[in-house]
């Protein structure tokens, strides 16, 4: 079971860190990734909270020494995955996932970001353009991710990879 789960978080780090790349919306010294979103809903289902927290650091931390990312990927993902797992644990539902995911990144991780704007000089950074720009990343982030899990859902496979 823990290899299995260790095989899948290997596997969404590295698709996280080359697709990251791909589309980024950028805002000022943000660059959201709604890839990010997309894998965190997808962490959340394979394999919990524990891996998915560490596939969320591990991700944001290459992405931000490749720079594709920025510091404030770490709060927004990583809460985002931990509530994305916690909703989905609750009651086993994709579409918890993806509303714990918007939740944790798009208004809490969004909010948690500000002390980082303002740890690093960027007093500009304002409240409404930072959990805008957070909400559209995530919400695109988690609607691609359910209909790609609810797509594995309805051909059976979903199953399958989580025995």
């Amino acid at each position: 079971m823990k290899t299995r789960k260790l095989t899948f978080t290997a596997i969404f780090i590295a698709l996280n860190v080359v697709l990251s790349s791909l589309l980024v919306i950028p805002v000022g010294p943000i660059k959201a990734a709604p890839v990010q979103h997309l894998i965190n809903v997808l962490c959340a289902v394979f394999v919990g909270p524990w891996f998915g927290l560490a596939q969320a650091f591990i991700s944001s931390l290459l992405r931000l020494l490749f720079n594709t990312g920025s510091a404030f990927a770490f709060p927004g993902s990583m809460v985002g995955v931990l509530l994305a797992s916690l909703f989905y644990s609750y009651r086993k539902h994709i579409f918890m996932a993806a509303v714990g995911e918007v939740i944790g990144t798009g208004i809490i991780g969004s909010l948690m970001c500000l002390p980082v704007a303002w740890f690093i000089g960027l007093t500009d950074v304002a409240e409404k353009p930072l959990m805008l720009t957070f909400l559209v990343s995530s919400i695109l982030g988690a609607v691609i991710s359910y209909i790609v899990l609810m797509i594995l859902k309805r051909k059976g496979l979903l199953d399958r990879f989580l025995k």
